[in-house]
């Protein structure tokens, strides 16, 4: 891999870490498996089949849990530590033959991008659990879960675009959570409002 494309798989998979960890680490291991990528440094140990497994598990854990309106966020929140930490990691793994002075800033550069888009999705769906919408949570589910493909294949079939991709998504998303921030602001306002409010 050279360096571009490297930089490309590895926004990439940041980016992907903090919308769905689960899908990603066995998407690229699967991908290295199957030789349709080259991941650098010590990333190569996700195509180990007990890793692939054990992260197709939890994917599968996740797809569940995360359809289930309110219990998603409560996944979200837990997750709030562990997606910016798996970012991180693929980040200092991938500098494994550079050493500990490059891996550190790098590390904290993906995990800064998985918070973003961890912080994107967890508040989207707590918006989303504020409104009576049918289904909402499935739809949202399953277009996350798109878009972590999508990037998986950019990352294989063309990694600086894949760079662009979730840079502009990191534009975007500054933006947006500003608004879904002061959204559910005023959200929560009104309702605690409403709740203090004494019974006539």
């Amino acid at each position: 891999m050279d360096v571009l494309s490297s930089v490309g798989a590895l926004m990439g998979s940041s980016w992907a870490s903090g919308i769905n960890l689960y899908m990603t680490v066995a998407g690229l291991g699967i991908a290295q498996r199957m030789h349709w990528i080259s991941l650098p440094g010590d990333m190569s140990i996700l195509s180990n089949p007990l890793i692939i497994l054990l992260a197709l598990g939890m994917y599968a854990v996740e797809f569940v849990a995360d359809k289930i309106p309110f219990f998603d966020s409560v996944w979200d929140t837990i997750h709030t530590f562990i997606r910016p930490a798996g970012g991180a990691a693929l980040g200092y793994m991938s500098l494994a033959n550079v050493g500990p002075e490059a891996q550190i800033p790098v590390a904290l550069l993906t995990g800064a991008v998985a918070l973003n888009s961890h912080l994107t999705k967890a508040t989207t769906r707590v918006a989303i659990n504020s409104t009576p919408v049918p289904f909402a949570n499935s739809v949202a589910s399953v277009a996350e879960d798109s878009a972590v493909f999508g990037v998986l294949y950019l990352i294989i079939k063309h990694p600086i675009i894949a760079a662009i991709v979730v840079v502009l998504f990191i534009i975007f998303s500054i933006w947006f959570l500003i608004k879904m921030f002061k959204f559910l602001r005023k959200v929560f306002g009104f309702f605690f409002k409403a709740e203090s409010k004494p019974a006539v």
